[in-house]
């Protein structure tokens, strides 16, 4: 299959949006309802829905359920809202989102926050950050794209996820200490539950072969295991069994030189302290 030029996707990720857009007036005209009237019935601003209905922002999840139930469209906004979601992905990382979100096991070794894991003012904290920030619109957008992910973990059952972090990304707070202590509470709260394991690697578990990147290990239901090797501008996925293996490995080692997950914890706990003092 011929590669897409970069005009074809550029029309791709236009369409959904415009789908989803199109969808969204035609709805509410049909219901007989101007955009002011439909600001009140569901309690959110008229220029946010104008702008969903321009296609010039990705609204969150929880925002199509709404008019989806208010419509009594039965998911139809949801799956646009999907097809949108997914359009605006960078293509690079297209194909391991879709595997991830496939993925009954996820063992991540991160050198970063992972997103699946952040919480929405640390997101945003994060993304305001990059030299292409383009805006509040964009940042918004990128925001609820990124969130989104977080769905996978919601579901029944959910994915059984291990995430061994790097000292590194425990010392390195954002600049407003109660976005970070919302981040760090958001780790000790999402390890409570028993599809999460959480682990920290502390400097003094020394060197490793991973180091400089992160690595993330995926499982699909029918066996089949992927690896995705991400820095910070780039991302490498690998599908090949033998290499898969091979990272395994790697993060096997790594595993047993991280703290226990209970030490972890408290390991969290001490940063939290050390922080706020």
């Amino acid at each position: 299959m011929a590669e897409q030029t970069g005009e074809n996707k550029d029309q791709e990720k236009q369409d959904a949006r415009e789908i989803l857009a199109h969808a969204l007036v035609t709805l509410r005209k049909k219901a007989g309802k101007s955009l002011s009237q439909l600001a009140e019935d569901t309690g959110y601003e008229r220029s946010y829905l104008n702008r969903l209905e321009n296609g010039e922002r990705i609204s969150k999840r929880p925002v199509m359920e709404d008019l989806d139930s208010y419509y009594g469209t039965d998911g139809l906004l949801v799956k646009l809202w999907q097809s949108a979601r997914n359009s605006v992905i960078v293509n690079r990382f297209k194909l391991f989102i879709r595997y991830e979100e496939g993925a009954v096991i996820m063992h991540k070794f991160m050198t970063a926050i992972p997103g699946l894991l952040q919480t929405e003012d640390y997101a945003r904290a994060i993304l305001s950050s990059s030299p292409n920030h383009g805006g509040p619109d964009w940042l918004e957008e990128q925001v609820a794209l990124r969130l989104s992910r977080q769905e996978l973990l919601r579901r029944e059952p959910p994915p059984s996820l291990r995430v061994i972090l790097d000292e590194a990304t425990l010392r390195r707070p954002t600049g407003d200490a109660k976005v970070w202590a919302g981040q760090l509470t958001h780790f000790l709260e999402s390890a409570e539950q028993p599809s999460i394991v959480i682990q920290v690697l502390p400097f003094t578990a020394g060197v490793h072969d991973l180091m400089g990147g992160s690595l993330s290990l995926l499982w699909q239901a029918d066996g089949m295991g992927v690896a995705y090797l991400e820095g910070n501008k780039s991302g490498d996925l690998v599908e090949d069994a033998a290499e898969v293996a091979q990272y395994r490995l790697s993060y096997d080692q790594l595993r047993d030189a991280a703290l226990p997950p209970s030490a972890s914890l408290d390991f969290i706990r001490t940063v939290m302290e050390d922080t706020a003092s």
